[in-house]
């Protein structure tokens, strides 16, 4: 199965077809960019949006230079070829690196040049043991970098304390924030050319006036809706452009799809160190062949109701579709998060933001008192009203 030519992003490009080990193999040969003052490793910094010594604070602006000395395009990746030679392209280099994984969420950790944490940054469990095998991850090709800083999340997130109403007020005099992390996320992306035949009974609506007697024993007229069914058949030709898939154990998913989307098609940026020294980096774990799975089952179910829009009339039954799927692609990719992890009770909950568009979703729990509360004042109102209008 052949690459498609370049998708609608203008910072992807598909590869030649039998590149797939040497593009993904690229990283690793990304050199170090250093600090033009005193020569430590740039960092990325959200808030300049620059490459920033953390040493010295020079900050270097991120450009169509500074990309073409790094040396590397977004591009697209061969899915059937990944998937045909699985050990290709993987390995993250020579890069200073360290991998723990977490014991209670079972999350692994990335570190690159930096001390590693002493708790887990997506539970905050303590028991965080070394992780042999960082070998045998595919490579990240490109990565969204941070743009929303910590402290304008921090403002937000204590906007988003004080609007829950029925949070016990321990929770919101508590420094949750204090344990903010910025976390990269893997992410998979996946791009395809789509065909799809349907057939469907397509059902109009039609009315026709019908004779009944009330209750009282009058002749009264109503209308009665009808269905006239037909045969209907269609087909359909649709491209799916970087249809994501989380690769995350760590952060709970339905908190993710509550911040998505990422801008994956226009802001990516190929990865280098420079963006995740001094971050936390997560390793996949669910792997290209199960994200590809998945993909497929999000895309059927988007083809399915991409048909139905087609079926005439006013309702459809029996819908039936026959679809291929070509020119199959992917990218592995990192999205950035900000992170809360706290523990409430014997719970632990989350709170993330999308670390490039500033959206929040939380988890939190309830006061107990405050709903009991809540439930008696109503059953009191509802009775004054009653006293005072219900006779």
């Amino acid at each position: 199965m052949s690459a498609p030519s370049s998708s609608s992003s203008s910072t992807s490009t598909s590869p030649a077809s039998g590149s797939w080990e040497a593009a993904a193999a690229a990283p690793a040969m990304v050199r170090k960019h250093p600090c033009p003052e005193c020569g430590a490793n740039l960092e990325w910094n959200a808030q300049a949006q620059a490459l920033k010594c953390p040493y010295c604070g020079t900050t270097v602006p991120w450009s169509e230079e500074t990309r073409e000395e790094l040396g590397r395009d977004v591009v697209e990746q061969d899915l059937a070829e990944a998937l045909r030679n699985p050990k290709s392209g993987r390995g993250w280099g020579t890069e200073d690196r360290y991998e723990v994984q977490c014991q209670n969420c079972r999350a692994i950790s990335v570190f690159v040049n930096r001390t590693v944490a002493q708790r887990c940054d997506f539970c905050g469990s303590p028991s965080i043991v070394a992780h042999e095998g960082q070998g045998d991850a595919i490579t990240p090709q490109s990565i969204l970098p941070f743009k929303i800083s910590d402290g304008q999340i921090r403002d937000r997130i204590r906007q988003w304390y004080g609007s829950r109403w029925f949070a016990p007020n321990r929770l919101k005099s508590a420094a949750l924030t204090d344990t903010l992390h910025g976390v990269y996320l893997p992410y998979w992306t996946f791009d395809a050319h789509a065909s799809a035949d349907w057939q469907a009974e397509a059902g109009f609506y039609y009315y026709t006036t019908e004779s009944y007697r009330d209750s009282n024993g009058n002749v009264q007229t109503r209308q009665v809706r009808h269905v006239r069914w037909e045969p209907a058949s269609g087909s359909l030709a649709h491209f799916f452009d970087d249809e994501l898939v989380p690769g995350t154990v760590g952060v709970h998913a339905n908190l993710l799809r509550q911040v998505e989307p990422f801008p994956t098609t226009t802001d990516l940026k190929p990865y280098t160190p420079e963006f995740v020294r001094g971050w936390t980096v997560e390793r996949y774990q669910i792997d290209l062949g199960k994200a590809a799975q998945v993909n497929v089952q999000d895309m059927d179910e988007q083809l399915r109701a991409l048909c139905a829009r087609q079926v005439p009339g006013d309702t459809y039954r029996n819908l039936q579709i026959q679809r291929e799927y070509q020119g199959r692609t992917f990218k592995h990719i990192l999205v950035p998060v900000w992170l809360v992890g706290y523990t409430y009770g014997s719970r632990t909950f989350q709170i993330i933001a999308n670390g490039y568009t500033g959206q929040i979703a939380g988890e939190r729990p309830y006061s107990a008192l405050k709903i009991t509360l809540a439930v008696l004042a109503t059953i009191m109102v509802l009775a004054l009203l009653w006293v005072m209008f219900g006779q």
